[in-house]
């Protein structure tokens, strides 16, 4: 079969049968999951070779390729970036000798593995151009069309469909996968991926994986009313269920070709199957479907809802710390530790004095260290509730996934927080529980992003909250880091997604500080310098040698190791951080003093030049 045929077969009202799971079959076979299915296609080419006749066999009209995970990104953590065109090539190559001229063959493309921008550190150019490379080694293999599958990022799956499509005009499937609530993992609706996947030119749109057919059958009849393209649907075989430790997917044969041709009822023209499935589950799918055709499309009947206006909190009106940044004015504000046990009222007392002495806001960090500490956006509310000055939370990328990261921040709005430093966090080994899971869905850019775009009344997956957040959003910068020109490159990427304030790390290099602002000058927004009062020597030590991102140069370290009375290193220290404070003011926005100890007299010392 060519690509021409298919072209036409994508006109008629025929049903068309993919193949089931490839890695099914490969683990019952005895590769273990710990291996690389797409090497196989090099490796041992007769085992792909024997299950792709199998499929063919069973009444497959279209097989997909061994090349899933196929690309530079995935094949690297097996040390096989060097052999991404032969592996595809091959695997179009072996899916096309079992195919013969039974079956289409489908270049099979998933997706990279990491998180592209917004939400992730991978340029939209270096993800065409890992797919596109990957897609032209399909080709050079002899593939009749692409399909782009399992996708939960509608932006990811985007790149994909402008990387096939730059090098060639086959047909291309484009499958995202959901969740058992018929969205995707970024919360992106069945009718809004469609319509976009409509509109950027995917000649089938579809699902596969994740769920069983029942979920499947609910989003593919959303699906039909927003777009008159051809709809697929390869559902997992059933939800699996663990059995002495190891999952198994428990629907027969049967139940899929029953919903098979429920799910042809419903809009699907191509229909196969995906984890758990097998030639056995395919044979019974065939046979059920080959009378029908697909159920019409009623796009006529149903208008999605599109992209409401909002109106966006300009930043001066987001809080009254904002209001005065963005006034030009100094501000002030101390940083405060969480407590470690569930009474706050001794952290309340002391942030009491900060209010009393005119201090324009608390800073809450967020687990420090990677400690175990009071929730920040608890501490956060019970200071502005109770006491009434304004706080700027830190948020970090650590411990939350995108969706308990935006389940967070949509309560911290309705609570009425609304200054956020925003950073990527510590690792949990950095700290007392290293055996602590670490998630870092995104990191601080991503989640820039994601705030960004609350703030514009949309979620992580473009769907409208209702109403717009009104975030203040900070970062942390570092200008000191050893590398520097990394460090310029986040800061501006950070600035770029919608960044309005920075915090730094603790000075004590103010000429440092001072050459960081000048190369900042092309994307410049509000800095405030952190300032750490010393208490001792040990003190000095501590931050210089332990605490992440902290430069404390050697003449301080002598300063303070000058001096052994405890009163006198204390005196010591706050003196050099009032000389930085008188140094920095007219260089940046404002200050954050911390509290070292949770001494909060100590940090307004410092205020007191």
């Amino acid at each position: 079969m060519s690509k021409k045929d298919f072209r036409e077969a994508l006109t008629d009202d025929r049903v068309l049968v993919f193949d089931g799971a490839m890695g099914t079959m490969l683990y019952s076979r005895g590769v273990y999951i710990n291996k690389c299915y797409d090497e196989l296609n090099l490796t041992t080419p007769d085992l792909v070779l024997g299950v792709h006749r199998e499929y063919v066999k069973a009444g497959s009209d279209i097989i997909e390729t061994n090349t899933y995970g196929a690309n530079r990104v995935k094949l690297a953590g097996y040390g096989l970036e060097d052999k991404i065109r032969e592996i595809n090539r091959t695997g179009a190559r072996l899916a096309r000798e079992a195919a013969s001229d039974r079956a289409f063959v489908a270049g099979a493309i998933g997706p990279l593995g990491i998180r592209i921008e917004p939400y992730g550190p991978t340029s939209i150019e270096e993800a065409q151009a890992f797919f596109r490379e990957q897609a032209e080694g399909l080709l050079e293999g002899g593939v009749d069309l692409f399909i782009l599958e399992t996708f939960s990022d509608v932006a990811e799956i985007h790149q994909a469909l402008i990387a096939v499509h730059s090098i060639c005009d086959l047909s291309v499937i484009a499958q995202m996968t959901i969740q058992n609530d018929g969205n995707t993992s970024y919360g992106t609706s069945p009718e809004i991926f469609t319509r976009r996947l409509d509109e950027w030119g995917a000649d089938v749109i579809g699902l596969n994986c994740s769920v069983g057919p029942h979920a499947m059958f609910e989003a593919i009849e959303k699906m039909q009313q927003v777009t008159r393209r051809k709809l697929s649907a390869q559902p997992n075989n059933g939800l699996p269920r663990q059995v002495d430790g190891r999952m198994f997917y428990m629907a027969s044969p049967d139940y899929m070709a029953k919903y098979a041709k429920r799910l042809i009822q419903a809009g699907a023209k191509f229909i196969g199957g995906c984890c758990g499935t097998t030639p056995e589950h395919i044979r019974q799918i065939a046979n059920a479907v080959t009378a029908l055709s697909p159920g019409r499309s009623t796009v006529s009947a149903f208008v999605i809802e599109e992209k409401p206006d909002v109106v966006v909190t300009p930043a001066e009106q987001k809080s009254r710390f904002a209001n005065k940044i963005c006034n030009g004015e100094f501000v002030t504000s101390v940083e405060i530790v969480p407590p470690k046990g569930c009474d706050p009222s001794k952290m309340l007392e002391s942030v009491r004095l900060l209010k009393e002495d005119g201090v324009d806001a608390v800073n809450v960090p967020d687990g420090p260290r990677a400690q175990s500490r009071m929730g920040v956006l608890a501490v956060s509310t019970l200071i502005e509730q109770q006491v009434g000055i304004e706080t700027v939370v830190h948020y970090c990328c650590r411990d939350r996934n995108l969706l308990g990261m935006t389940s967070d921040l949509l309560g911290a709005a309705a609570l009425g927080l609304r200054n956020l430093l925003i950073i990527t966090g510590d690792p949990p080994k950095m700290g007392p529980y290293p055996e602590a899971t670490a998630v870092f869905d995104i990191d601080s850019i991503g989640l820039v992003n994601m705030v960004n775009r609350l703030n514009n009344g949309l979620d992580i997956g473009g769907n409208p909250i209702g109403g717009p957040t009104s975030f203040f959003i900070g970062v942390g910068v570092n200008p000191c880091a050893v590398d520097l020109e990394y460090e310029l490159r986040r800061f501006e990427y950070k600035v770029e997604a919608g960044a309005e304030f920075a915090i730094t790390q603790p000075t004590f290099d103010v000429e440092q500080l001072r050459s960081f602002l000048k190369r900042i000058e092309g994307f410049r927004i509000p800095v405030i310098a952190g300032i750490w009062p010393l208490v001792s020597y040990r003190n000095a030590e501590f931050l210089a040698n332990e605490v992440p991102g902290v430069v404390v140069p050697e003449r301080v370290l002598d300063r303070m190791h000058r001096i052994a009375d405890k009163d006198a290193a204390r005196e010591e220290g706050l003196a050099i951080a009032r000389e930085t404070l008188v140094e920095v003011r007219d260089l940046v926005q404002g200050v954050q003093v911390s509290a070292p100890f949770g001494r909060v007299q100590y940090a307004l010392d410092v205020f007191r030049v």
